[in-house]
């Protein structure tokens, strides 16, 4: 019997994206990009993808990835069938779009539920547009399965996931029994680039699009509320320190970063 993965991934604006590039409404407390600059799949939940197709790599294995949003770009979704997965769900609706974390890891592990069977849920360590490091491990609890975060390398033997896991001084090595969900770190390494069979494969692919309706999902009361929303003010200051003597130079810096603080 095939080992079956689920993948959770999220569509994001690109962090590479200049700020230029960026339009915050200060009404709706909401920021999107311009039209110039299309959405990717967060770079994290790339690495739980390549952690998956590892596997997949070793063994008869079966991945599905999911997400949650309301307009996906279809093309930047497919990466992952490009990649090598099996099976693409998107829950999409526009009871979605303004979720917090604990509703998103809700609606997520309600659908998760109903797709069956399982063995192993993969999610990124976070997100690369707002940090919250938190859905992933919200689906473990709601779900009440095992949860191994900071994930480097992961390995499935004997009904039991293996993973070596991120420690600050090291790694150390973490066994749960499945189903479990497993939170991939950046440690894992960069995750592999589609391939021209993949990609044609994915074109003829068609995700499963799932509604609030499909999985009885009603009106949700975030429990987080965002207050307010700016871009930083970057300030700098610069102070030009002159001498024809490179000894006299360096005692005039020295004593500038000492009245700073700085040393």
């Amino acid at each position: 019997m095939a080992l079956r993965v689920i993948v959770m991934i999220k569509q994001v604006i690109d962090p590479d994206t200049q700020i230029s590039n960026l339009n915050l409404d200060q009404e709706t407390l909401t920021v999107s990009a311009s039209s110039n600059s299309p959405p990717v799949v967060n770079g994290y939940d790339e690495q739980a993808v390549e952690a998956a197709l590892r596997l997949k790599d070793s063994q008869d294995t079966h991945i599905t990835v999911i997400s949650i949003g309301k307009k996906f770009a279809l093309d930047v979704m497919k990466k992952p069938l490009a990649m090598g997965c099996d099976e693409l769900v998107l829950l999409q609706d526009s009871l979605f779009e303004d979720l917090d974390s604990f509703g998103v890891a809700q609606a997520l592990a309600t659908a998760i539920g109903n797709l069956g069977h399982f063995d192993l849920i993969l999610g990124g360590r976070q997100a690369s547009d707002w940090d919250n490091a938190q859905v992933p491990s919200g689906v473990a609890e709601i779900l009440g399965l095992p949860c191994i975060t900071m994930a480097k390398d992961v390995n499935i033997s004997q009904s039991k996931v293996r993973v070596e896991r991120v420690i600050p001084d090291g790694y150390e090595v973490v066994e749960a029994d499945l189903p479990s969900v497993v939170i991939v770190s950046n440690e894992l390494g960069k995750p592999r680039f589609p391939n021209i069979t993949n990609i044609m494969a994915a074109t003829r692919k068609t995700p499963t699009i799932v509604t609030a309706q499909d999985i009885d999902f009603r009106f949700y009361e975030p429990q987080v509320k965002l207050k307010e929303l700016y871009a930083p003010i970057v300030y700098k200051d610069c102070e030009f320190i002159e001498s024809e003597d490179e000894s006299e130079l360096g005692r005039k810096l020295a004593l500038t970063l000492r009245e700073a603080k700085l040393i």
